[in-house]
């Protein structure tokens, strides 16, 4: 019986591979056999990355990719499928956040948020859908939420923006892309102790946060990993307009 969850026939892009839950989600793909195209803006941690999946025997590539610049999106797109063939898979994973109350968000603020995690990872997908189309083949987009897109936190406006519209994104080309074979689903993760926050959870502003998960602990990298592996895979493959949370339980509390 074939595995479901087999993903070695695959082509993924990743975008902001170079670290946290891009970087985790290139190592459990190219773990379970996908080629890996490994996307950021800067290429030097992709490369470690590539040598470091390759030295396990996979299959990955850097791709210098910046998301919040949509003319250059195509450009980056053909220099990742100059690697290893047409992209069967995107993550969309890219993405920044500004802590600031909303009173102090600056319009350079707003435009860096929603340009990298909204505007840029729309037209990445649909520059990839409109190749997916051409080619006849079908093919799977992965859009990385946020529990923030359907809950809240304060001084975070910009980005809960973000991916609301990230999920609402979702469903609109999902129901656009069925017809051509094309499936469009979203991780929503709850709060990841990554390198990037990983001191803030042993203050008490991170113990407080950490009391409202009714798990009563902040997520591992690794528990994403079977949620990334469902919607790469086609063991997803009767799923589209799905949000898959992953959150310890936080938008319970």
């Amino acid at each position: 019986m074939s595995d479901p969850f087999d993903v070695s026939k695959e082509v993924i892009l990743i975008t902001g591979a170079s670290q946290g839950l891009g970087r985790q989600f290139a190592r459990v793909l190219s773990a379970h056999g996908a080629a890996v195209l490994l996307a950021a803006r800067q290429t030097g941690k992709l490369k470690s990355l590539a040598d470091e999946i390759t030295a396990k025997g996979g299959r990955a590539a850097a791709v210098q990719m910046d998301v919040a610049d949509t003319g250059s999106l195509a450009k980056a797109l053909d220099a990742a499928e100059a690697a290893f063939g047409p992209v069967t898979v995107l993550i969309n994973n890219a993405g920044i956040a500004i802590e600031k109350l909303a009173t102090e968000q600056t319009e350079a603020d707003w435009d860096a948020v929603i340009g990298a995690n909204l505007k840029g990872a729309y037209f990445l997908a649909t520059e990839l859908a409109r190749r997916m189309i051409a080619r006849k083949q079908g093919g799977n987009i992965v859009n990385i939420a946020s529990v923030l897109g359907t809950g809240v936190l304060k001084a975070v406006s910009p980005y809960a923006i973000s991916k609301a519209g990230m999920i609402q994104g979702t469903r609109a080309m999902a129901l656009e892309l069925a017809g051509n074979g094309i499936r469009v689903n979203a991780l929503a993760p709850g709060y990841i102790d990554t390198e990037m926050n990983h001191d803030f959870w042993a203050t008490p502003a991170g113990e407080k946060l950490t009391r409202r998960i009714p798990q009563r602990r902040v997520g591992a990298e690794s528990d994403l990993d079977g949620a990334i592996l469902l919607l790469a895979s086609s063991a997803s493959r009767y799923m589209t307009g799905s949000v898959v949370t992953v959150d310890g339980g936080f938008l319970l509390g």
